[in-house]
Formats: structure tokens, sequence, C-alpha cells
């Protein structure tokens, strides 16, 4: 079953375009791992937020112990008001079961 996370990011003051770019950065690298089905940055005046897609926990644990995740790290390093705030969502289909829901 897909499992689908929503991963805030907040800059410090000054640094969110920097953090924009690291993150856009492996949004590719991202998308070439097994079991990505949705890795889509958007964004706010003051924060960042991924809306992840995966096709497993499998694939969502090894994404969390990868090399594009690892390699990002010293680029956020300083840039951040605190860790990301990564939320693993159960979904509730509702209406039509297209609109309904964010699973494809």
């Amino acid at each position: 079953m897909p499992v689908v996370v929503v991963a805030t990011i907040t800059p410090v003051p000054g640094e969110h375009e920097a953090v924009r770019e690291a993150l856009l950065g492996v949004v590719p690298l991202v998308h070439a791992e097994d079991g990505c089905e949705l890795y889509a940055l958007h964004e706010t005046d003051d924060r960042l937020v991924m809306i992840e897609q995966w096709a497993s926990q499998a694939a969502l644990d090894a994404h969390s112990r990868g090399a594009a995740l690892a390699g990002l790290a010293p680029s956020l390093a300083g840039r951040l008001a605190g860790p990301a705030d990564v939320v693993v969502l159960t979904a509730l289909p509702g209406g039509d079961p297209v609109k309904g829901r964010v699973v494809r």
C-alpha cells in the first residue's frame, strides 16, 4: 500500500532561497529511487513543504537512509529553524474516489 508523507521545512530568516535550491537539487536523485511515486516541493513565504508518495513503507525507509538525504544534510546545516516536521499520513478517501485522495 502506498505511503504518503508531508515534510515541512522551515528555513531561518534569510536562508529560504538557499534551502529551496538545496532541496530542488536532490529532487531528481529522489525521483530515481526505487519506490518513489511522488516527490514534489511546494513553498510559502516562510516554509517549504515536500509532498511525497512511496510505493511502500520499505521504500520510504530506504529513502530515509539513502544517499540523497545524506548528501543534503551539509547544505542545510545552520539554515533551518529546527528539524523538518515529517508526518506520515493515512488516507481517508471520501467523495469522488479520484479527487478524494492523493494516492494514485
